[in-house]
């Protein structure tokens, strides 16, 4: 099923055949290689990274075992993301920002439940689940202000 993303590569080797995939909240494209010509305010939803099943193993090494995060090392060129379209320049017209905060908001607590539940006999996370987790915390809590649990949208 098409869901509007393509497959990418390897972001740390480029590397076509992939293994796992991550899914990251906008504004992580900041921590990554190559980051900076990408307008992260108008990303449209969730940024994606893939790794190849050796760097798979190594990323949930550094992750998981050293408490480490790896998005420094990921080419945000081999991202998958949906840019808004840009019409302002063809109707004269400025558009808002897109939001990003529900999005984000959703993503820290999803992340939050799965490092709660993960030792858990009864859960069901993988080991992707908690790196993902991992990553989208991490992430968040160093570029600032992440998104309080239960917050309002407006506030």
């Amino acid at each position: 099923m098409y869901t509007g993303q393509t497959e990418q590569p390897c972001c740390l080797c480029g590397d076509p055949d992939t293994a796992a995939r991550v899914d990251l909240p906008p504004r992580a494209v900041q921590l990554m290689k190559h980051s900076g010509p990408i307008a992260w305010r108008d990303i449209e939803g969730e940024v994606s990274i893939h790794f190849c099943a050796s760097d798979w193993e190594v990323v949930e090494d550094i992750v998981l075992e050293k408490g480490m995060s790896v998005l420094g090392r990921c080419n945000v060129a081999r991202a998958s993301f949906v840019l808004r379209e840009d019409f302002e320049a063809l109707l004269n017209d400025t558009r808002d920002e897109p939001d990003q905060r529900s999005l984000e908001r959703e993503m820290y607590e999803a992340a939050s439940t799965v490092i709660e539940e993960y030792g858990d006999a009864d859960s069901l996370h993988s080991r992707r689940d908690l790196v993902e987790a991992r990553l989208i915390q991490w992430a968040l809590s160093e570029l600032g202000d992440p998104p309080a649990a239960g917050a309002e949208a407006g506030s």
